[in-house]
This record gives structure tokens, sequence and C-alpha cells, in this order.
């Protein structure tokens, strides 16, 4: 029988890059297709009519601009992402410059392909009036800009809900105190002695042992130690367990200053390790290296963080 943890996301996930990919070229060349039947239909009926590969080249260019900036839209949507509940008004004015930016970048692309073909039919295109043209362009490109964002974002709250996201379980409930310790009866002192206080430490920092992972109507709980490495997605980090991913809110600055520090080691910007999970360690070109691991999954390493790497596995 299989891993009862195993679930949908789980087994897309193998698969859902080329699905991303796919669908995103698949929904541009029926828009693309739809829209240069409309346009066609619609060109008959003015007093001076366009030829067909006119408007098919318009459609086009259009949609094949459209595709290649989806990838872009869909890092400034991840990026943007945490702004949205703590700065509003920071979100929406990113938001609005990225629109005016994804405008611009489309009008300009469209008109280097339109070029291209009215070159090969032995034509020139004109972008009349780019003034005037790119206002009305950009009317156009800022209700599609919103449309594909907040498909992205959709599609995303939707991944995050089949992956399942995990949470360090609650603290004691307040008012629950430690007992009393037991005194110890002290040794008589001549009179006028002042004993020397020592300073108390500092209180070690409160580190996480346990987690609770949810995934759909499932809940159950990892250790800390069973944890492969971390990945940074956006305003989460990514918990490698065993072969399974699960979602914690957080930073991965913020989440590593809670863990271990003689078994988690940062070895990328978006990476962290556990130490006790490095299988192989293969030096790559440039002072990089690739971390193979003990579930068969390989991690990056910048040059940047191999040296606490080392100092890590030699503490380790």
């Amino acid at each position: 029988m299989g891993d009862p943890r195993k679930n949908l996301y789980e087994r897309y996930a193998p698969i859902r890059r080329p699905l991303e990919v796919a669908f995103w070229i698949v929904l541009m060349t029926l828009q693309a297709a739809f829209s240069t039947v409309v346009a066609i239909m619609d060109v008959r009926t003015r007093a001076v009519p366009r030829p067909n590969w006119e408007v098919a080249t318009w459609e086009v260019s259009s949609h094949l601009v459209l595709l290649l900036l989806v990838p872009a839209l869909a890092a400034v949507e991840r990026r943007l992402s945490p702004l949205a509940r703590a700065h509003l008004l920071r979100f929406l004015a990113w938001h609005l410059v990225a629109s005016v930016v994804f405008s611009v970048v489309h009008v300009a692309g469209m008109f280097g392909l339109r070029s291209m073909a009215y070159a090969m039919a032995g034509e020139r295109y004109d972008f009349w009036n780019w003034a005037g043209q790119w206002s009305y362009e950009y009317l156009k490109d800022v209700r599609v800009y919103a449309s594909i964002v907040f498909g992205i974002w959709a599609y995303r709250l939707f991944l995050l809900r089949l992956q399942g996201e995990a949470r360090v379980l609650d603290a004691p409930e307040e008012g629950v105190t430690a007992p009393a310790p037991v005194p110890i009866p002290a040794l008589a002192e001549p009179e006028g002695f002042e004993p020397s206080v020592p300073d108390a430490p500092p209180p070690p920092p409160a580190r996480p042992e346990r987690f609770l992972v949810r995934k759909l109507r499932r809940e159950f709980l990892i250790a800390a130690t069973d944890i492969d490495w971390l990945q940074a997605e956006g305003n989460y980090v990514g918990l490698h367990v065993n072969g399974h991913d699960y979602l914690l809110r957080s930073t991965l600055t913020d989440f590593l200053a809670q863990l271990d520090p003689a078994l988690f080691v940062r070895v990328h910007r978006s990476h962290a390790v556990n130490l006790g999970r490095i299988k192989e360690i293969e030096p790559l070109d440039g002072g990089d290296a690739r971390l193979h691991m003990h579930d068969g999954t390989t991690v990056p390493c910048s040059r940047r963080y191999r040296d606490a790497l080392r100092t890590g596995i030699g503490a380790a």
C-alpha cells in the first residue's frame, strides 16, 4: 500500500511544469484564433477591408508577446504577493508600475513582430500616432494584466490548498508554570559576608521540535529533525520531509533562526539543509557546489555559503 500522506498535489507535481506551459500555449493559441476570426469578420464590414494576412498578423503578434510575458507576470505576482496584507497601497502602486511596463513591452514586441511580417510581405508597417495609440493599447493591456495576474494568484492558492500547510505547534497555555525548584539549604556564612551573584545566562531561544501539518482534511506531526532541506518560496518556507513537501508561513531567515544552528545550515540564498541528510557534495565550476541528499534530491550550494557549510560539517 502506498504512503497514506500521498495526495493529489504530490501526484501532480512531477508533471506540473509541462502542464503549466502547455496550458498557456493552448490558451493563447485558442484566443489568437478566436480573435483573428472575429477581427476578419469585423474588417469585412468596413469601407476599406484589410487582407486576412494583415488581420492574422495583428492578432498572432499580440498573443505571442503575451505568451512570452507570462513567466514575467508570474514572477511579479510571486514577488508582490507578500505586500498585499501589510502594505496595500504599495502593493497597488507596484502593480500599477508593472502594468505600465507590461504594456510598453507588449506594444514594442507587437510592433517588432508586425514590422518583420510586413517586411516579408514587401510592405511597411506604420505605428501611426504612437502616443495616442499606446494610450488605447494600455486600456486593453491593463485588463489583460489584471486577468493574468489574478489567474496566477488563484492557481497558486489552489496549489497551496492541495500541497498542505504546516505550522509550529502552539505554545503552552498561559498560566501553566513550571514547578518551583526545591530550595537547597545554604551553608552559614561569616557575618558581613555578601556573596556575589553571577549574572544569569540568557535563556536559549525557543526552538520548535514538531510541526502540525494539514493536508486537505488530514493532520499529522513531523519532527524538526526529520526535515531534509528547506526552500524559500515567496512568503513561505518549503519543508522537504521524506519526499513530501509542506509549506510554513515564514521567511527562510526567520525560520532558520528558530532551528538548531548545529543541525541546519544555509547553503544558498533560497536554500538550507539538514547537515545529517547530506549524502555527497559535488563541486562545480566557479566555486559553487551541488548537494546530493539522502532522499535522492539535489540542493544548490553557492560559493558565498561554502565556508558556512564547511564550518557546519566540521562542527557536526
